[in-house]
């Protein structure tokens, strides 16, 4: 049957304490226990059902855990403060001193800084790839690997990564493949097409409404239960511990998120052919021109389409600029990091999300001052959306008379 990722999220029943349709919140940070035999126990990880302290687990983080394990197709799910604390948290689980990362090239920019200059001071290095070349993947992997580390839509650029080929070489090689699927939940499942370790920035697409900052690693029962530790657990031992309120929130929101992201797909694909249209050096993994069309297609669940996130490449920073601010003026979105709102959000990442990166390292890679990057919204009425757009990039000069 064909795995459809937002029934697995629907078909999960939840009774709150008092028969609410929503679980109840446990808040509290503490849990009282009958016996000391019972907490003892529970402390070593052998009572199930039980809860000690809201750092090792509560209630409604499990829920969230559940369900997001549920859309992603894995066998459980441990929920983090943000995604950074997820990201974090997995990767040094993963790896000790002595140990070797690769990585994709272009990744978030709080990720490459952890990688390039946090990591190093553990001993752990990391050697930064071309994601859609798997020859040079495999080309970089040394005896002292263990992890191949990716986005499936890469932050900013949009690279796609075949993750069928990257499983193939990480199991090949005894690594793990850790994919960070924030840009294309729904669309793209990598723990069907081989990943061990599949994470989330939950502040964007799955909460959706740029109110809550959290994160979540899914993978193996094996895998959550080390991160999760008393002893050597990263996840537990470093304390990115989700509050329960925002668990709660964000499980909410997660039931709506096939509608948004059809929404978002819909409307991305519409202003990213525009776009072309009109000229600009447009970058969407729905276009036929995107270099990574065919095997976002081959991986994708097609019922949520290709994602909300494109670029636009207007040259310079100045124009960059000139065109947001114009934008948010207009109302047409917020000049703003992030992604996933309802709102349409815009930032020139060379200068912001992906600032972490050396200027010589952002050229290298084709990341230019000009760069857009969109999250586009869940505008009702795209076409007028595009419309003025269109006429903010005239305004600004941008757009040649003959494109109007």
């Amino acid at each position: 049957m064909k795995y459809k990722p937002a029934d697995s999220i629907q078909d999960l029943q939840y009774f709150g304490e008092f028969g609410g349709v929503n679980p109840s919140i446990s808040d509290s940070s503490t849990y009282t226990f009958l016996s000391a035999k019972t907490m003892f126990d529970t402390f070593e990880g052998n009572a199930e059902g039980c809860y000690l302290y809201s750092r090792h687990s509560s209630p409604s983080n499990l829920y969230l855990g559940e369900a997001l394990a549920a859309m992603e197709g894995t066998e459980t799910a441990n929920v983090a403060a943000s995604g950074m604390g997820a990201i974090t948290s997995a990767l040094l689980q993963l790896c000790k001193s002595g140990d070797h990362i690769v990585c994709s090239r272009t990744v978030y920019g709080g990720t490459y800084a952890f990688l390039k200059n946090f990591a190093p001071g553990f001993g752990i290095e990391t050697t930064f790839v071309d994601i859609t070349k798997p020859k040079m993947v495999a080309e970089a992997i040394n005896k002292n690997t263990k992890v191949i580390y990716c986005e499936s839509v890469s932050n900013p650029l949009l690279e796609i990564a075949d993750m069928e080929a990257l499983s193939k070489i990480s199991k090949k090689n005894n690594l793990k493949l850790v994919v960070d699927n924030t840009f294309s939940p729904l669309s793209i499942s990598p723990a069907k097409l081989g990943a061990d370790v599949v994470i989330h920035s939950l502040t964007k697409f799955i909460n959706g409404s740029s109110d809550t900052v959290g994160g979540v690693v899914c993978g193996t029962k094996d895998f959550i239960n080390e991160l999760r530790n008393v002893n050597d657990g990263a996840a537990m031992l470093l304390g990115p511990t989700m509050d329960s309120l925002r668990a709660a929130s964000i499980l909410k929101n997660l039931r709506t998120l096939h509608i948004r992201m059809k929404q978002h797909s819909r409307n991305a694909m519409y202003i990213a052919e525009k776009f072309q249209q009109d000229g600009f050096k447009t970058v969407y993994p729905g276009l036929l021109s995107h270099p990574g069309h065919e095997t976002f297609k081959r991986m994708m669940n097609e019922d949520y389409g290709f994602g909300g996130m494109l670029t636009v490449d207007l040259g310079s920073l100045d124009k960059a600029n000139a065109l947001m601010e114009l934008m948010q003026e207009r109302n047409l979105g917020y000049l703003a990091v992030s992604l996933g709102f309802y709102k349409t959000l815009f930032s020139a990442p060379g200068t912001s999300t992906s600032s972490e990166i050396p200027e010589e390292e952002q050229k290298e890679m084709g990341l230019s001052d000009g760069l857009i990057r969109f999250s586009i919204g869940l505008d009702n009425d795209i076409e007028r959306t595009y419309s003025m757009m269109k006429s903010c990039m005239k305004e600004i000069g941008v757009l040649k008379s003959e494109m109007v």
